[in-house]
C-alpha cells in the first residue's frame, strides 16, 4: 500500500505549484511583494494537505492516490479567488477550510470502517430527511431560497449535510435489497418493469424532491438528491426501467412546477433569453456570460476581471470569474479535475469487494461531481440556474464541511475496496444454504433460485411455502462474483456518462469563449466592454492627407475619451465611440485594430494579445481625402441627399458625405432627447438609403443594350411625349415630345419613352443580368457595409413595368418595385465606365499604421468584375460625354476639363423629386468618378442641382489631383 501513499505524496507536490503559482499572481497583482509570508496560504494549505496525507498513511493506506491531490488542487484555486473577490470573508473561509481538512482526518480516525451503516442505515435516512426538509419549517430565506437555518450570527445550510446522510442510507438499504430490486416481474412490450411497491422508494423520493422545490424554492438541491438516487438505484440494480421510470417522474414535476411555481419559471425565462431582463432577474446570468467571453482562451489575468460584477459572486458564480481571469485554459483545467474526481471515485466504487462499500462511493462521487455539472453548466447557460454551490471552491462553511467529510468516506470507501480484511463481502439478503437444498430449489425465469419450505429451509426461516416473498440463493444474476461483474460494468457505464457530462461543460465554455466572445462583446449592453474601453488608448483615424479625424485624449484619472478635432468631418465614415451607446462606422468596423487589445499584426502583438496586455490602438489611415469630403460637404450643407466620390481605378473612396449630419463627439444628446427621428442624422445616405436612381439608370440599360449587341448609339427611335408599352402608357419628363431621335440623342435628352422600347428589346432577363453584373443585389464595401441595391426578377416584371424600370423608374405591385440604387451603387457604375468596364469595390481603409507610424497593412484593391467590355464602355462614355457638352448635364461642366455623367430626375410621390447625377472626368484619363442624390429638389427654384453639386465637388477633386 505504500506505492499509493508515494504516488498520493507525489500528487500532492505536483498540485502545489499551479496552487502557489496561482496565489502568488493574485498577491503580484495587489501590488504587494512575494514573500514567505504573502504566501502563507497555499504554503499553510500545502501543509495542511501533508498532514492529511500523513493521517491517509495511516488510517487508510490502500484509499485511491489521486483523489487527495485533486481535492487540493480545487480548494486551492477555490481559496485564491475568494480571497481576490471576497476579501473581507477570506480569513473566515480560510479557517473553515483548515476546519473541514481536520474534520476529514477526524472522520477517517473515527470511521475504521463502513460496516456502521448497514447497522443504522434507517437512522441516517431519518436524520438525512430531517435535515433536508428543516428549513421548510424554521429556515431563513436568502435570496429567494428557504435553504439556511440563523443559529446566533452564523447561518448553516442543513441540506449540505443531508445529503452525506442520504446517501449513506442509500448505500446501506441498496446493498441489502438490490437482488430484490433487480427482479422484473412484469413485461410490456418487451419492457422489463419492477413490481409497484418496489418502486415506492422512487416514489418517495420524488414526492420529497418536490416539497424541497416548492416549499424552500431550491431547484438545484432537489435536482441533485434526485439524480443521486437514480444513479445509485441504477448502479445498484442495472435496470434501465428505474431511469426511465425516473426521468418520466421528473418531467411531470418539472412541467408541473413551472406552470405552477413562479420561481421555477423565473428561471427557465432566463435560462431561455437573460437579456431580455438584463438589468433585473437575468442580471447575475448576463454578467457571468460577460465575464467568460471577456476571458477568452488565456483570461485577462488574476485580479483584472470584472467578475466583482457579478452579485455574490463568491459563491454561486465563482466558475465565472475564474473562467474570465484565467481563460478557457484555466477553466477547463477545473473541469478536468472534477472529471478526474468522478473517474477515481467511480474506479473507487468499481474495486470495491462489498455492495456497501461500492454504493457508498458511488452515491458520494454523485453528490459532488454532478453538483459541480448543475452550478457550472447554470452559470455558463447550458442549463437553468439551479444556485447550487461549486464543491470545494465556492465561498460557504456548510458545502466545505460537507465536501470533505464527503472525500473522507470516499476514502475510507476505497481503503475497504483492496479487501484487505475479506476477499469478498457477502451480498444481497441471502444466507448460505446446503448443497442439498441449493439443488433442489426452484429457478425463475430470470436464473433466480427459491426456496420454500419444502426445500430444505433451515430452523427458523421465516418464509412460508409458496410466499412470494421467498428467500433467494446465493447464485441469483446479481449475487457473488457474477454480481460484482454485472455492478463493474453499470459503473464503467457510469464513468462515461460522467466524463460525457464534463465534456459537454468544456464544449460549451469554448463555445462561449472562443466563438461567440466577440458577438457578446460588442453588445451596446455589454457594460464590461465599456469599462475596460475607458482605459484603452484607442488609436486615430486619419485622412490619406494626414488630417486626423479621431483621437484618444487622456483623463486625469487615467481614462481615456474620444475627441473628433476636425468637428463633424466625414461623421457618418467615422462614425462615433459611445460607452452608453456603441459604435459606428470606422470606429466599430475597425474596433480591433483601434483599441489593440486583439492584435495579430505582428508577432509582438500578437504575443501581447494572447497574454492579455493591452496596447496603443493602431492608426486607421483612410482613403478619404479632407479637401474632397469638405468640398462635398460643403456641396450638401443645408439640404438632404448624399455625395459619394471615388477613384474609378481602385475604387478608393475619396470622399462619403451624407446630409444631414451630427456631431460624433456628442452623440448621446442626440440619443437621449430624440431629436433624430425626424431629420434621420444617424443614417448614413450614401450606403444606407435606397433611392429610385432615375434616368441615371438608364446608363445601365444603355450599357446592357450595346454590349448584348442588341442596338446602336445611331439607331433611331421614335419619342412621343407618350407611348403605350404593355398595358399602360410610358412618358417623357414633362410630356416632352422628341420626335424621331438617334439613341445617343435620346440618351443626353433623357428620353424615357426610347428606353422604355429600349427595355422590353433586350429583355428582363439580360437587365437584371447587367444590373447585378454592375453590383445591383449585393453589399458593396470591401470595409464597410452597404444595403443591396435592388432590381426585380426578370419573371416578377410585367413588360410595362420592365419599360419602366429601363427608364429608372422603379413600378409595379406583387413585387419589391426596382431599380432602387444607393448612391454608393450609382458612384460604383460611374466609376466601372470610366475603368473600361471593370467595376471596382470600393474601400474606405487605405492602410493601418503601428502606434510608432510604419505600416501594417495596407488594403489591396479588388474587381467586382468586367460589367461590360471595354469597348461598350467607350461608347457609353461618349453618350455621357454628350449628356454635360450638349444635354440635361450642361451644368455639370468644369472649365478646362471634360466631363462625362447622366442626370436623372426621380418621382418620388406626391408631386416631389430627387435630383440625380453621376459622372466622371477627366474624360480620357478618368481619375474621380461622382455620384450626387439631392432630396426634395424643387425645380426652376433657382437651388443647386446634383449636376451643379457635382460640378463644384469635381472642381475640388480635379485641383486636388492636379488635373
Amino acid at each position: 500500500m505504500g506505492s499509493r501513499r508515494n504516488t498520493e505524496l507525489f500528487l500532492l507536490i505536483a498540485s502545489a505549484f499551479p496552487v502557489t503559482l496561482l496565489y502568488a499572481l493574485y498577491v503580484t497583482g495587489t501590488g504587494a511583494a512575494l514573500s514567505f509570508q504573502t504566501l502563507a496560504v497555499p504554503i499553510g494549505l500545502f501543509a495542511a494537505f501533508t498532514a492529511a496525507h500523513i493521517a491517509a498513511r495511516i488510517f487508510v493506506p490502500g484509499a485511491d492516490p489521486a483523489i487527495l491531490p485533486i481535492v487540493f488542487f480545487l480548494s486551492g484555486i477555490g481559496i485564491t479567488f475568494v480571497t481576490r473577490l471576497a476579501p473581507t470573508l477570506a480569513m473566515n473561509q480560510l479557517i473553515i477550510l483548515f476546519v473541514s481538512i481536520t474534520l476529514m482526518v477526524i472522520t477517517l480516525a473515527l470511521v475504521k470502517n463502513l460496516d456502521i451503516v448497514k447497522r443504522y442505515k434507517y437512522t441516517f435516512g431519518a436524520i438525512g430527511i430531517l435535515l433536508l426538509i428543516l428549513p421548510m419549517f424554521i429556515g431563513t430565506e436568502i435570496y429567494g431560497s428557504k435553504l439556511w437555518i440563523r443559529i446566533g450570527s452564523f447561518t448553516i445550510q442543513p441540506g449540505e449535510f443531508a445529503k452525506v446522510f442520504i446517501v449513506l442510507f442509500l448505500a446501506g438499504y441498496l446493498s441489502e435489497n438490490r437482488e430484490l430490486l433487480s427482479i422484473s416481474s412484469h413485461s410490456i412490450m418487451g419492457f422489463k418493469i419492477p413490481r409497484l411497491r418496489l418502486l415506492t422508494p422512487l416514489f418517495l423520493v420524488w414526492g420529497i424532491c418536490l416539497l424541497v422545490v416548492v416549499f424552500e424554492r431550491d431547484l438545484g438541491s432537489a435536482l441533485l438528491f434526485y439524480t443521486i438516487f437514480l444513479m445509485m438505484l441504477y448502479a445498484a440494480t442495472g435496470r434501465v426501467s428505474y431511469v426511465i421510470i425516473g426521468f418520466f417522474l421528473l418531467a411531470i414535476g418539472a412541467v408541473g412546477a413551472y406552470h405552477f411555481l413562479s420561481h421555477v419559471q423565473v428561471r427557465f425565462q432566463i435560462w431561455l433569453n437573460p437579456f431580455a431582463d438584463a438589468q433585473n432577474k437575468g442580471y447575475q446570468i448576463v454578467q457571468s456570460l460577460y465575464s467568460l467571453a471577456d476571458g477568452g482562451l488565456a483570461g485577462v489575468g488574476v485580479g483584472k476581471g470584472l467578475a466583482k460584477l457579478i452579485p455574490i459572486v463568491e459563491s454561486d458564480f465563482i466558475f465565472s470569474a475564474i473562467g474570465e481571469e484565467m481563460g478557457l485554459l484555466g477553466g477547463s483545467a477545473v473541469l478536468l479535475a472534477f472529471m478526474l474526481f468522478a473517474v477515481r471515485g467511480l474506479t473507487t466504487a468499481a474495486r470495491a469487494k462489498s455492495d456497501l462499500a461500492a454504493f457508498t462511493a458511488t452515491g458520494l462521487t454523485a453528490a459532488i461531481s454532478f453538483q459541480a455539472f448543475l452550478i457550472v453548466g447554470g452559470v455558463t447557460k447550458l442549463i437553468p440556474l439551479t444556485g447550487v454551490t461549486l464543491p470545494f471552491m465556492s465561498q460557504g462553511g456548510s458545502s466545505l464541511l460537507a465536501s470533505f467529510v464527503i472525500v473522507a468516506l470516499l476514502m475510507r470507501a476505497g481503503d475497504e475496496a483492496t479487501g484487505r480484511s475479506v476477499e469478498l463481502a457477502g451480498t444481497g439478503i441471502s444466507t448460505a444454504l446446503p448443497d442439498s437444498a441449493v439443488a433442489g430449489a426452484p429457478t425463475s425465469k430470470n436464473g433466480t433460485r427459491f426456496f420454500t419450505a419444502s426445500t430444505g429451509a433451515t430452523a427458523g426461516s421465516h418464509a412460508r411455502p409458496n410466499s412470494r416473498m421467498r428467500r433467494r440463493l446465493l447464485d441469483t444474476p446479481e449475487s457473488g462474483v457474477l454480481g460484482r461483474v454485472a455492478l463493474a460494468k453499470r459503473l464503467t457505464v457510469t464513468v462515461f456518462v460522467f466524463t460525457g457530462l464534463f465534456a459537454i461543460l468544456i464544449g460549451n465554455l469554448t463555445y462561449l469563449q472562443v466563438f461567440q466572445a466577440k458577438n457578446i462583446q460588442s453588445m451596446p449592453s455589454n457594460n464590461h466592454t465599456i469599462m475596460r474601453a475607458a482605459y484603452i488608448k484607442r488609436g486615430s483615424i486619419i485622412t490619406s492627407d494626414g488630417v486626423t479625424l479621431a483621437e484618444s485624449v487622456q483623463n486625469a484619472d487615467g481614462t481615456y475619451s474620444r475627441s473628433y478635432p476636425n468637428g463633424n468631418l466625414a461623421a457618418h465614415t467615422v462614425g462615433y465611440y459611445s460607452t452608453q451607446y456603441g459604435s459606428t462606422g470606422i470606429e466599430s468596423s475597425m474596433n480591433d485594430t483601434l483599441t489593440g487589445s486583439r492584435d495579430y499584426s505582428s508577432w509582438k502583438n500578437a504575443v501581447n494579445s494572447l497574454a492579455g496586455i493591452t496596447q496603443p490602438g493602431n492608426t486607421v489611415k483612410l482613403t478619404i481625402n479632407s479637401s474632397i469630403q469638405q468640398a462635398a460637404e460643403q456641396a450638401l450643407a443645408g439640404k438632404k441627399g448624399a455625395i459619394v466620390v471615388l477613384d474609378p481605378r481602385t475604387g478608393a473612396v475619396l470622399a462619403k458625405a451624407s446630409a444631414p449630419s451630427y456631431d460624433n463627439s456628442n452623440v448621446e444628446s442626440l440619443m437621449g432627447n430624440g431629436n433624430d427621428e425626424s431629420q434621420g442624422s444617424l443614417v448614413d445616405r450614401s450606403t444606407q438609403s435606397l433611392y429610385t436612381p432615375g434616368s441615371t439608370f438608364k446608363v445601365v440599360t444603355l450599357a446592357a443594350a450595346l454590349d448584348s449587341g442588341k442596338t446602336t448609339l445611331d439607331q433611331s427611335f421614335e419619342s412621343p411625349s407618350s407611348m403605350k408599352i404593355g398595358d399602360a402608357d410610358v412618358t417623357n419628363r414633362l410630356n416632352a415630345n422628341y420626335g424621331t431621335v438617334s439613341l445617343e440623342r435620346a440618351f443626353a435628352l433623357s428620353s424615357n419613352v426610347v428606353f422604355g422600347q429600349l427595355a422590353t428589346d433586350i429583355g428582363a432577363d439580360t437587365l437584371t443580368q447587367y444590373a447585378r453584373a454592375f453590383g445591383y443585389g449585393q453589399s458593396l464595401g470591401q470595409d464597410f457595409g452597404t444595403a443591396e441595391s435592388i432590381i426585380p426578377d426578370a419573371s416578377a416584371m410585367t413588360e410595362w413595368e420592365l419599360a419602366w424600370a429601363g427608364a429608372g423608374q422603379p413600378v409595379g405591385q406583387g413585387h419589391t418595385p426596382g431599380p432602387q440604387t444607393t448612391v454608393m451603387q450609382n458612384a460604383v457604375i460611374a466609376a466601372a465606365i470610366a475603368n473600361n468596364g471593370i467595376a471596382m469595390k470600393p474601400y474606405v481603409v487605405a492602410q493601418t499604421l503601428s502606434p510608432e507610424g510604419t505600416v501594417v497593412k495596407t488594403t489591396q484593391s479588388r474587381s467586382l468584375g468586367q460589367a461590360i467590355s471595354s469597348d461598350t464602355a467607350a461608347k457609353v462614355k461618349e453618350a455621357m460625354l454628350e449628356v454635360v457638352e450638349d444635354g440635361t448635364g450642361q451644368v455639370a461642366q468644369v472649365s478646362g476639363v471634360k466631363v462625362a455623367g447622366k442626370t436623372g430626375t426621380a418621382e418620388i410621390g406626391s408631386g416631389n423629386i430627387n435630383s440625380v447625377f453621376i459622372g466622371f472626368a477627366p474624360y480620357d484619363t478618368p481619375t474621380v468618378a461622382i455620384s450626387v442624390m439631392l432630396e426634395d429638389y424643387t425645380e426652376d427654384s433657382g437651388e443647386a442641382s446634383a449636376a451643379e453639386l457635382a460640378s463644384q465637388v469635381l472642381k475640388v477633386a480635379l485641383a486636388v489631383q492636379g488635373a
